[in-house]
Order: structure tokens, then C-alpha cells, then sequence
């Protein structure tokens, strides 16, 4: 079981910032998880929040804001670019969650594509591009099916759904795995990864460890290996 950082290392340093993903190599993380969204000028950045308000106390959105203003409110914000940096000069793995829906429908689908193929990340890193949305994985699929791709679900989401996905893998919360442990072995039958996020607690640890859980994302990277 491989164990990737939430947005880095993110109970020791701000989510999403470069601190965070160095403290995750430094914590022994095997990858990385980020979120992303696009700039109103197209330049794809690691944000969770269509607000700016969420690690900010300034009320703009990321989609309506140019990059260069962005950085100017938060300094430490990362590009897709800087975080693929930082990923190839650790060789760790990347899962990269695309955040929907957005004004931009799924332009990010289209750039985050093309940022794969020029850097030619398929062949230095294992990546996967993940997404609550349907359509998002599709057309990542549409786009380039050579790149990975992951369907996150939501509780009460037919599971039926995901198995019809032409995604690799399925991410399921530790709260879904918990109440119902004989979905990763459904998610596996169907040739699927198992992914399962945020996993915090020694019992969840090795909980998804014996049900054979491929990837488990966690917030506290050395933490979850010392459970191991």
C-alpha cells in the first residue's frame, strides 16, 4: 500500500504550498495529492476552494482573478509546473484532482493534458488525474487514454457508475470504507486501483492495509508509515 500526502503534508505546513510537499518527502510520503483549478488567465494552480477566502481573507475567485494578482494575495500559491518540479526532483507520484464544477467547464481537462505530454511526466513519475465528475474523467480520457485516471465517489453514489467509468481507479472517504469495508474488494474485482482518502487514524491505517487498499492519502504521511 502506497501512501500519499493530502495536499502534502498538510497537518505540519500550509496545504498545497511547496513546505508542504518537501515535508512530505521528508516524511517519507511515496506520493502526492493536490487540488486544481485555473486561473481566469489559464494558468493552472494548486487552490482547494473556488474562494480565495479559504486560506485568504481576501473574497475573490480563482476563476475570475488573473495569476498574477492570485500570488500577489497568497505568495506561497504553487502552479501545476512548480508542483510537477518538485514531484520529478523527488520522483514521487502525483494524483491530481481536478475541482468541478467550474466556469471554465473542462478547459483544465485540456491544459492539464497538455502540461503531461510536453514534460513527458507518463514517463519519468507514476500520475493519475482524478475528479468527482463523470464528465471530467471522460474527457481526460477522450484527450489522451493513456493517462491515468480516478472516480471519486461520493456517499450514496451507485457504485455500478464508477465500474461504467473508463477511470483506473476509484477513491472512496475512510467514513464510505468503514460502513461498507466490501467495497475495495468490489473496486478491485473490477480491475481497478483502490484509492481511499483522508486516513488520519491508526486503526484506518491498517484497516485499509488488510482490506488491500492501492493508495491511501492521509494528512500525516510519517505518521500513517510508522503504523505500518
Amino acid at each position: 500500500m502506497l501512501i500519499y500526502a493530502h495536499r502534502g503534508a498538510s497537518r505540519d505546513y500550509p496545504e498545497l504550498t511547496a513546505a508542504a510537499y518537501h515535508g512530505a518527502v521528508a516524511q517519507g510520503a511515496d506520493g502526492f495529492e493536490c487540488d486544481l483549478r485555473l486561473s481566469r488567465d489559464e494558468v493552472p494552480l494548486l487552490w482547494h476552494n473556488a474562494s480565495l477566502e479559504e486560506r485568504t481573507s481576501h473574497p475573490g475567485l480563482v476563476g475570475e482573478m488573473r495569476f498574477i494578482d492570485i500570488k500577489r494575495v497568497y505568495p506561497d500559491l504553487l502552479t501545476l509546473d512548480e508542483f510537477f518540479d518538485i514531484a520529478l526532483a523527488s520522483r514521487r507520484g502525483v494524483l491530481l484532482e481536478t475541482k468541478h464544477p467550474v466556469l471554465s467547464g473542462n478547459r483544465i481537462e485540456e491544459i492539464v493534458a497538455e502540461k503531461i505530454e510536453s514534460r513527458k511526466i507518463l514517463e519519468q513519475i507514476d500520475l493519475s488525474v482524478i475528479s468527482f465528475s463523470w464528465n471530467a474523467i471522460e474527457k481526460m480520457h477522450r484527450l489522451n487514454h493513456k493517462i491515468p485516471t480516478g472516480f471519486l465517489i461520493r456517499k450514496g453514489f451507485p457504485f455500478f457508475s464508477s465500474r461504467l467509468s473508463s477511470a483506473t481507479a476509484v477513491a472512496i472517504n475512510i467514513a464510505q470504507v468503514r460502513a461498507k469495508p466490501e467495497i475495495i474488494e468490489r473496486v478491485r474485482s473490477s480491475g481497478k486501483k483502490a484509492i481511499v482518502w483522508t486516513v488520519d487514524e491508526e486503526r484506518d491505517v491498517r484497516f485499509c492495509r488488510d482490506l488491500g487498499v492501492d493508495i491511501l492519502i492521509t494528512n500525516k504521511p510519517a505518521q500513517a508509515r510508522s503504523f505500518l
